[in-house]
């Protein structure tokens, strides 16, 4: 039997406008294997953090690959091509979510998430062995394209993939927590490629960093990608997954993309709205702001930096704890107080950041990643539970990504045009209060799933561990009369 479901809050939606809950299967409770839970996280997780090692390298190192990749002679330039071949992978992450997501849907999550692994690392890797634009000339730059394309594309089938192993693996009652590993996995992969561009920036020579260095942090995705193969390809199919290939006599269905686009429209839109709440704070703070503190701030661009990944850190420590909290209170608790949070204190925040000083800077900028563990913690187990198991990964790929192409990762972007139009340094903090209150109506409107099975599967509940039967000793008759040992 399924845990009872999670009380929602005292400001619950009115019955006549709230979807209906999608129908959930009743049947013997399925028991997940805690090593293979474990293993799924870890596998899960580490295709996230190879996404963001590489966002993070790319980030801070985009000066130097201006030089190596385009012609020499005006740096800013430079810098907007490398820019704009780092935003071409969002061009066709929803591309590659509508390939990928129905593809796990028919042919299973595992495999899927296996040949997204190999892409990733491979696009990675090749931008490590491409030329220099002074030594092949313009195909260089033609070349960083396609493997920013082909790591694009991947990425369009890595979130919603891992985000939906993980939950159909997990236990009902701890979702929440072992979900937000996933994210655990994002910041891990962040500080780790911005750490890296920080020290080698520090111990090698401009002209070593151009020449050479910079290939590095590329080139180890190579090792990363082959151990995140080996250890997805030791996983079995989810039991989610499973269950709906035994319901078919032969080979799954193949699902038409219409239906995971209409026939789950509701869900759809409160995807797309949960989605844009979490990415745009998220490339806010973790993307634009470094950007802010150096631009427009005139702050020092390594202390900006190290305030970030210090910012980062704190995150990681509270990310687990926020994730086991969400399956006590409830995802929708938990999420509605980030909303909460930065329309309240998106300005307060900033105008800390802006007093410049050290600590100010540190606190505001503390303050609003505290309000994004919000999101992080809870959406890796919400996001999923949003759609049936039928068309969960196809429908999920096709909503987060596309919510996050239009309005996640066009953040640093629309807001600085924003304040170059208006003069207004504080448009950061409107536009993230603009929205929360998005996130905020599509709160409102979805359904509890804490402690809940998925929809369309049977309960899950941990497995208790074996314990080995005891065995009992022989009876030695002893010598003496009346006596054993």
């Amino acid at each position: 039997m399924s845990a009872a479901p999670v009380a929602a809050p005292s400001s619950r939606t009115p019955s006549r406008t709230a979807p209906a809950p999608a129908p959930r299967t009743a049947g013997a409770p399925t028991a997940t294997d805690p090593a293979l839970v474990r293993r799924a996280v870890k596998a899960a997780a580490l295709g996230n953090a190879m996404e963001w090692f590489d966002f993070g390298v790319y980030s801070y190192i985009a000066v130097t690959l201006g030089k190596v990749f385009f012609p020499s002679g005006n740096p800013t330039a430079q810098l907007l091509s490398t820019f704009g071949a780092f935003a071409a992978a969002f061009l066709v992450r929803p591309l590659g979510g509508m390939v990928f997501g129905p593809l796990g849907d028919r042919v299973g999550r595992q495999k899927v998430l296996a040949v997204t692994m190999i892409m990733m690392a491979a696009g990675t890797f090749a931008i490590g062995l491409i030329p220099s634009y002074a030594t092949i000339g313009v195909w260089a730059p033609v070349l960083l394209l396609a493997a920013r394309l082909v790591q694009g594309f991947s990425t369009g089938g890595e979130y919603a993939g891992a985000s939906t192993f993980i939950a159909e693996y997990a236990p009902d009652r701890r979702r929440g927590f072992l979900g937000s590993w996933l994210e655990f996995g994002t910041l891990a992969g962040y500080i780790g490629g911005a750490g890296l561009v920080t020290l080698m920036t520090a111990l090698l020579s401009d002209g070593d960093l151009t020449s050479w260095g910079w290939r590095i942090p590329f080139l180890i995705a190579g090792p990363m990608g082959i151990v995140g193969l080996y250890l997805r390809m030791r996983l079995e199919e989810t039991p989610a997954f499973a269950a709906e290939v035994e319901k078919a006599e032969t080979a799954r269905v193949k699902v038409p993309l219409r239906e995971m686009v209409t026939g789950q429209w509701r869900a759809l839109l409160l995807c797309v709205g949960l989605v844009l709440v979490f990415n745009v704070t998220d490339y806010m703070l973790l993307s634009y702001m470094p950007s802010y503190l150096t631009s427009e701030l005139k702050y020092d661009e390594t202390h900006g930096l190290l305030v970030v990944l210090a910012v980062m850190a704190l995150m990681m420590v509270v990310q687990p704890f926020a994730g086991a909290l969400t399956d006590r209170v409830g995802r929708r608790p938990v999420i509605a107080a980030g909303c909460a949070g930065f329309l309240l204190l998106s300005v307060p925040a900033l105008l800390l950041i802006r007093e410049g000083s050290l600590l100010a800077v540190a606190l505001g900028m503390g303050a609003l990643g505290l309000l994004l563990v919000c999101f992080t913690a809870s959406m890796p187990s919400a996001l999923p539970a949003l759609f049936p198991t039928r068309v969960r990964y196809g429908s999920l790929s096709i909503g987060f990504n596309v919510s996050v192409s239009l309005f996640g990762g066009t953040t640093p972007l629309v807001v600085t045009a924003l304040i170059g139009a208006t003069g207004n340094m504080m448009m950061p903090a409107y536009y993230m209060m603009a929205a929360a209150v998005v996130g905020g109506v599509a709160v409102w409107f979805m359904t509890e799933s804490a402690g809940r099975p998925l929809p369309g599967s049977a309960p899950a509940v941990e497995a208790p561990a074996v314990e080995a039967p005891a065995v009992e000793a022989p009876v030695v008759e002893s010598s003496a009369p009346g006596t054993h040992r």
